[in-house]
């Protein structure tokens, strides 16, 4: 199968999805809620959600200067910017963005090596802290959960309070690794530098802020529907939801994302048709900042293409 026809049938798979999630949840209420929706909530949202996008580019500059790759602040928004464009256009989630972002790097004069692993070590750190404040956002909701789940609220807190534990320890054991394999030989460099640690809890405190940031939009665009939940839930739901969005089987996330925000906010009460429609208003928000990207820094000139 051609690579456009693939391309062409994650879109459309994508948007079966959103469609027909939209259909259990109701069209009517999910456009009512849209319709009601508070500016004020609305406006609070996307400014966070571009700061979180900021913070991001900077955080991805700084990781890759450490690892000797030369690049301005504003290169690194620009670019960042264009490449949240590019998601939202593109079918396969984030992986275009992440591409296009390596590429122009590599443009720029830098090591194609250096390019790439600071594209991917840059996404797996947002991921990582994800995945962290997710688990202990289990935690903290381990009561709703616990039903749902079928098993003691005690039990799940202590599992998510482990896990959580040892996935952020992960990275500080690089330097333990023995190195057997030769896809590992750049990791154990880089963390065999002096300042690797230091490095390592800059992308640490970096990737939370962004995190926080992310969820603070997401709860943003719930807020604007009249969802008033706890910030405990929104540590939760930010894992499910982000990494749902983040599958390359659709464009822009549309449909995975609102599919997992019906599955994470329903231990909560929240109905289907308020939990679809916070998760559009998120992924409304990446259609602004594509937007804004394009006005701000311009889109990929054919040049960069």
């Amino acid at each position: 199968m051609k690579q456009t026809h693939k391309a062409l049938l994650r879109g459309l798979l994508g948007l079966a999805l959103l469609v027909a999630v939209i259909l259990l949840a109701d069209p009517s209420r999910v456009l009512a809620q849209l319709r009601d929706a508070q500016p004020g909530w609305l406006l609070f949202g996307l400014l966070t959600a571009i700061a979180s996008n900021i913070v991001s580019a900077l955080r991805w500059r700084a990781l890759a200067r450490w690892l000797g790759a030369e690049v301005s602040a504003r290169d690194a928004c620009r670019w960042y910017f264009q490449a949240i464009g590019l998601n939202v256009l593109l079918p396969g989630a984030v992986l275009g963005g992440d591409f296009y972002r390596a590429v122009m790097l590599r443009r720029a004069g830098q090591d194609m090596l250096t390019s790439g692993w600071s594209v991917l070590l840059d996404r797996v750190s947002g991921l990582w802290m994800l995945c962290a404040i997710g688990a202990m956002g289990v935690a903290w909701c381990a009561d709703a959960l616990a039903v749902w789940l079928h098993m003691s609220p005690t039990l799940l807190t202590a599992l998510a309070l482990i896990v959580g534990a040892l996935w952020l320890a992960l990275p500080w054991m690089l330097p333990l690794v023995p190195n057997r394999a030769a896809w590992f030989a750049p990791l154990r460099a880089m963390a065999s530098k002096p300042d690797f640690h230091r490095q390592l809890l800059w992308q640490a405190l970096a990737s939370a802020l962004v995190q926080v940031l992310s969820a603070a939009a997401l709860a943003g665009g719930g807020l604007a529907l009249g969802l008033a939940l706890s910030p405990a839930v929104w540590a939760w739901a930010i894992a499910p939801v982000f990494l749902m969005a983040a599958l390359p089987v659709s464009i822009g996330g549309w449909g995975t994302r609102e599919a997992a925000a019906v599955l994470a906010l329903a231990p909560f009460g929240v109905a289907s048709a308020a939990a679809v429609g916070a998760a559009m208003i998120y992924g409304l928000y990446g259609l602004a900042q594509g937007a804004l990207g394009a006005l701000a820094f311009g889109m990929p000139g054919r040049s960069d293409r």
